[in-house]
């Protein structure tokens, strides 16, 4: 320990170091070490109860509002029940019950797949005959056929139609190019059709070749 004044000005200037030594030779003080870990220490603990009397109190409070445990609140290890294997029929029974939940149901995918559906119930209306009223006997024919018709036959002219004249500034709409030209394909139906005459060509059997005569 040294025994110099540290605060007298002349021990300060005739206090020599000695570096050959290679490091400091005062003590270090340990007490302000010492009162920071005991803080510290004391700091962790007082934070730990209070964090376990609080929770202890939460708990108390919702075992209280939920009233004594039965044989529904029961706690059951779900760790003990281990991994269940995937079941098909109960896989199929969820895909029913999600198909028959009433509208409007939450997307499934982005949207493809619903289109080509779309797409093709708009074939089949398009493509073969189907009733539109069969108390009436109206049949919606096929839209080749109808092409066709119209194209032997011709459109009715419709009656010209009574208007009046348009007022000062208004210009009368002239539709120059039909509104629609039907439907284009996505890339996912082109893709899916594709994809299954590729596979209905490999299913095919191969033809033999002609018995030489």
């Amino acid at each position: 320990m040294p025994t110099h004044n540290p605060h007298d000005p002349d021990a300060r200037k005739t206090e020599k170091i000695d570096a050959s030594l290679g490091y400091e030779p005062s003590d270090v003080k340990v007490n302000g070490i010492l009162v920071f870990l005991v803080a510290m220490g004391i700091f962790v603990a007082v934070t730990a109860l209070t964090c376990y009397g609080i929770g202890d109190l939460l708990n108390a409070h919702l075992n209280k509002e939920d009233g004594p445990n039965n044989k529904w609140t029961k706690t059951v290890d779900i760790r003990q029940l281990g991994d269940m294997p995937s079941n098909p029929e109960m896989q199929n029974k969820i895909a029913e019950i999600t198909q028959s939940f009433p509208t409007p149901r939450l997307q499934l995918d982005n949207g493809e797949e619903d289109v080509a559906d779309l797409h093709a119930r708009e074939d089949i209306l398009l493509d073969n005959y189907t009733w539109v009223d069969q108390s009436k006997g109206t049949v919606r024919i096929p839209i080749r056929q109808a092409m066709e018709i119209i194209a032997q036959k011709g459109l009715p002219v419709a009656p010209a139609v009574e208007t009046q004249p348009p007022m000062m500034g208004d210009i009368r709409p002239v539709v120059t190019m039909p509104l629609t030209d039907g439907f284009a394909r996505t890339s996912y139906e082109q893709n899916r059709e594709a994809m299954e005459s590729t596979m209905a060509g490999r299913s095919e059997p191969a033809h033999a070749p002609p018995a030489p005569q």
